[in-house]
Formats: C-alpha cells, sequence, structure tokens
C-alpha cells in the first residue's frame, strides 16, 4: 500500500485553527457546532459513509490523487477515529486529566491494510462505532462538558472543545470522498 497522504487528524499537531476559523477545505464551521447536537451529527455522518460504502467494490478502493485516500480508506479511518475518540472521551469522564497514548493514524492505516478491508465489515463496524459514541455523547451532562483530558503533545481539550475538534475529522473526510 502506498504511503498515507498527510490530512487533518486527531493528533495534528497545529489543531487550534480547528476550533477557531471555517475550514478553509470543507467550510465546516466547529464554531457553529452545539456539543450536544455532535451526537446527531455522528449519526447522520455514519449514516453517510454507509450509503457510501453500499457502493461498488472497486470503485471504493480508488484514490483519486496518489496523495488522497480512496472512499474506502477514509471510512476505515473515520471508523477508527471514532472508536480511539470513545476510549477518550471514556478516560476525560471517568479520570482526573487523562493523558492519551499517540496515535499514528498514518501508521494505523498502513498496517491494518485500509483499501484491502471488506468495505461492508468496515460499513458494519463504523456504524457501531459511531453509535457507540454518538450514545456517549448523548450521556454527558452539566459540568462533564468542563472536564479535561491531554494528548500526547500536550494538547488540553475538555470535553466540549473535544467533540467540536472531533466533528471536523469525518465531516471533513466524508467531503473528501463526496463533495458534501
Amino acid at each position: 500500500m502506498a504511503e498515507a497522504p498527510d490530512h487533518i487528524t486527531p493528533d495534528d499537531k497545529d489543531w487550534t485553527w480547528v476550533l477557531d476559523s471555517v475550514c478553509p477545505e470543507c467550510g465546516f464551521d466547529v464554531r457553529a457546532i452545539e456539543p450536544g447536537s455532535v451526537a446527531e451529527l455522528i449519526r447522520d455522518n455514519t449514516s453517510a459513509w454507509e450509503a457510501i460504502l453500499a457502493g461498488e467494490i472497486e470503485p471504493l478502493r480508488v484514490r483519486p490523487q496518489p496523495d488522497q485516500w480512496s472512499p474506502l480508506e477514509y471510512a476505515a479511518h473515520v471508523r477508527d477515529v471514532y472508536g480511539l475518540y470513545l476510549e477518550r472521551l471514556d478516560l476525560m469522564l471517568t479520570e482526573e486529566g487523562p493523558h492519551y497514548p499517540n496515535w499514528d493514524q498514518d501508521e494505523t492505516a498502513i498496517a491494518e491494510q485500509y483499501n484491502t478491508q471488506d468495505p461492508s465489515a468496515v460499513g458494519v463496524e463504523l456504524a457501531r462505532a459511531g453509535g457507540d459514541l454518538a450514545a456517549r455523547f448523548e450521556d454527558v451532562t452539566g459540568d462533564q462538558w468542563a472536564r479535561t483530558g491531554y494528548r500526547s503533545d500536550g494538547a488540553a481539550f475538555t470535553v466540549e472543545s473535544f467533540a467540536r475538534y472531533l466533528i471536523h475529522d469525518p465531516v471533513h473526510h466524508l467531503w473528501d470522498v463526496a463533495g458534501s
């Protein structure tokens, strides 16, 4: 498999712009997102990926550009982002100031051979991971939105900023694939 392209990821080193401005590529503005609506946005996004993954298999594996993932690679990445964020959200809600281990999404994409995975299995797993994460966000109330967690690079998030930061990733990758 070719090297994974650079793209916006949960462990971006320069991430604060996601919370402070409109994405110059996909046009998504997380500033307009109420954290309590993230669960619904995850479910909407998951449904859109299910529709994409229901298409013919071979086109799902085609990279539009050598430095851009295929729809299947993006879907597998989003599945893994949802799983990772569920783990991190659980830590934030159950521990005081947890620190997350680093996650190298490019290394994961290569090691897990995203582009050779079964699209229907990825769809089922993405739906499960997205549903689990959405349900967990629905349980967040009151002061829990202010709880903190820290990435391996020291970046601090509250559950609120974490929710808004998260939702940009799958929305952006849907835009990468479908232009919407």
